[in-house]
C-alpha cells in the first residue's frame, strides 16, 4: 500500500487533487481511498487530504500518519507547518515551488522535487495572479515523480472532475509533468554547493 499526504492552503484545489489522482489510480486498476482533514474552513487556511492506494482492497479506516510520500502545494507552508512528519525515509516531497529552499537541512533522509505550478498555471490562465489554480499542475508533476498514475488515466479523471477550462487543464497537467526537477540527496547537494 501506498499513502501519500497533501499539505495546501484552502482554496488552492488541494482536496480536487486527492480526488482526481485517486479516480485516475483506480482507473488504472487500483483499489484507492481519498479523504480530506479541515482545520479553519476557510479560504487560505491549511488544509490536508490524504490518498492510500493499493493493487487489492484497502481494509484500514483512519487518519493516515506515516505517508510513503508528501506533496506541497504551497512551499511557504514550509515555514510554519513540519510536512515531513511521519515521512517514511527515502519518500518523495514534491513542492510547488519555483526553486528548492535555501536549508535543505529538514529533508534529510528524503527525495526532493520541485515544480513552478503557479507560473504554469498562470500561463494557462487558470486562476489569478494571487490565487493560481495549480491543482492539475501538481497532479502531472505527481505523476512523473512518483511514475503513475499513467496520464490518459490523470487526463480522464481531470476531464470527469473538473467541467471547465478541460483543455488548459490538460496542458497545465502535462507542462507541469515535464517541468519537474529533483534533488535526489538534499543534503549531499547542499554539501557540494
Amino acid at each position: 500500500m501506498q499513502e501519500i499526504r497533501f499539505h495546501g492552503r484552502g482554496g488552492q484545489g488541494t482536496v480536487v487533487a486527492s480526488i482526481i489522482l485517486a479516480k485516475a489510480f483506480f482507473k488504472a486498476g487500483y483499489y484507492v481511498q481519498t479523504f480530506p482533514v479541515f482545520g479553519v474552513e476557510r479560504r487560505g487556511a491549511p488544509v490536508e487530504a490524504y490518498l492510500r492506494l493499493d493493487e487489492k482492497k484497502i481494509l484500514i479506516r483512519s487518519n493516515l500518519y506515516a505517508p510513503d510520500h508528501v506533496v506541497v502545494q504551497d512551499a511557504k507552508l514550509l515555514a510554519y507547518v513540519d510536512v515531513t512528519r511521519g515521512l517514511k525515509p527515502g519518500g518523495w516531497v514534491l513542492l510547488n515551488a519555483s526553486g528548492f529552499p535555501e536549508d535543505l537541512s529538514p529533508f534529510e533522509g528524503f527525495r526532493l522535487a520541485a515544480v513552478d505550478a503557479a507560473d504554469i498555471a498562470l500561463k494557462n490562465r487558470l486562476g489569478t495572479r494571487t490565487q493560481p489554480i495549480i491543482n492539475t499542475a501538481m497532479i502531472g508533476a505527481f505523476a512523473r515523480v512518483f511514475g503513475g498514475p499513467p496520464l490518459e488515466m490523470v487526463a480522464a479523471a481531470i476531464e470527469e472532475e473538473i467541467p471547465m477550462k478541460q483543455a488548459a487543464n490538460r496542458s497545465e497537467e502535462r507542462r507541469a509533468h515535464d517541468a519537474v526537477r529533483f534533488i535526489e540527496h538534499p543534503t549531499t547537494a547542499a554539501a557540494s554547493s
